[in-house]
């Protein structure tokens, strides 16, 4: 018993000693294990970007640049974590979880958007853009601003166009001259009424299928052909499971980089400035970038065993002519403002 009452008052002792000798929480500041590290983390903003493509397109290039210009023009203070290949949301569901502020970003592309927003179909209307300086003018005047305000009503905020390229159209029955080489072919799209109907006017018909899973049913033989710009075919390898591409240029790809509006609102003031400092910088970077990068991507498709043909100035006029029923299919749901401005476009840079 005497053992026991012996180490008790030991101890007590010891942490008396200990409490007046100093080891005891500072009273002044009343702080326990402070942390500027974990002070820091606390005060951090995340801002979680999803997208579907890889990270060596043009937008997986573009996203990953915008999340280091953030970093620094932050001091680290928002953190822009990116999510590539659509591992956490795909074509079909992004939009509805930037809406409900379960990513704060989404970059998806037009056709994906005329889904929720019919005006949005003007962007993939058949040689809509004659040329990419035709592309930038409708990015930065009035079609970019009717389509920004679009989104608004859909509580979505539009911060910039993020260029990729023309589209060129692959298959693995045979080239694609003219309109009725297209007859009894099996084509993938995005979602898009517009797209099926294009490839309605030329006697082919369409599937409706994820970027991700367009490799394996070409693979498969599910689809005979699709259509894409030179990087994705490019990074996605469809080269490798596609026999013919032709140069046609008959449509715009890009992607409208979106906020969730709520997100963007609390951000304070100065973040705000310095985030959309680093989108304007990754917008001009990458809208250069994505020529750069096509032109490079089919000196390597010439070298990868796909035949390649580039479409004379006729048979473009021919395929023109073949597409121009959607204009008038179409024209109700895009709006006449919206249409006009594209005619504008096609009367000043067609040759």
């Amino acid at each position: 018993m005497k053992s026991f009452v012996s180490i008790g008052m030991f101890v007590v002792v010891g942490l008396l000693a200990a409490y007046f000798i100093g080891f005891r929480p500072d009273l002044a500041t009343d702080q326990v294990g402070y942390d500027e590290i974990q002070e820091g983390m606390n005060q951090r903003i995340i801002l979680k970007f999803s997208h579907v493509v890889a990270e060596n397109t043009p937008k997986g290039r573009a996203a990953e640049r915008f999340a280091q210009l953030v970093k620094e023009k932050t001091n680290g203070r928002v953190e822009v974590q990116v999510y590539p290949n659509g591992i956490l949301y795909n074509e079909e569901n992004e939009m509805d979880a930037l809406i409900e502020g379960d990513v704060q970003m989404i970059a998806p592309a037009y056709s994906n958007i005329s889904t929720m927003i019919p005006a949005w179909s003007a962007m993939d209307l058949p040689y809509a853009f004659p040329n990419q300086q035709a592309v930038e003018e409708a990015f930065d005047g009035e079609v970019g601003q009717i389509l920004f305000e679009t989104l608004e009503r859909r509580k979505m905020k539009g911060l910039a166009f993020w260029s990729n390229g023309f589209k060129q159209m692959t298959n693995n029955r045979n080239p694609l001259k003219e309109p009725k080489d297209f007859a009894g072919l099996r084509f993938r799209v995005l979602p898009s009424r517009l797209l099926e109907s294009q490839f309605a006017q030329l006697g082919a018909t369409t599937v409706e299928m994820p970027f991700n899973e367009v490799y394996r049913n070409l693979e498969a033989g599910l689809v005979d052909g699709q259509e894409n710009t030179l990087s994705n075919i490019t990074t996605k390898r469809l080269y490798q499971v596609q026999r013919y591409m032709t140069l046609s240029d008959h449509g715009y790809l890009g992607y409208a980089v979106i906020v969730n509006p709520a997100f963007w609102a609390e951000l304070p003031p100065d973040l705000r400035d310095s985030v959309s400092e680093a989108m304007t910088e990754t917008t001009e970077w990458i809208n250069r970038e994505a020529v750069l990068m096509n032109q490079q991507q089919l000196i390597e498709l010439r070298k990868s065993g796909i035949r390649i043909y580039e479409l004379t100035p006729q048979e473009k006029q021919r395929w023109m002519k073949s597409f121009e029923p959607v204009y008038e299919q179409y024209g109700g749901q895009i709006g006449a403002e919206l249409i006009g401005n594209i005619r504008k476009l096609q009367n000043k840079y067609t040759p």
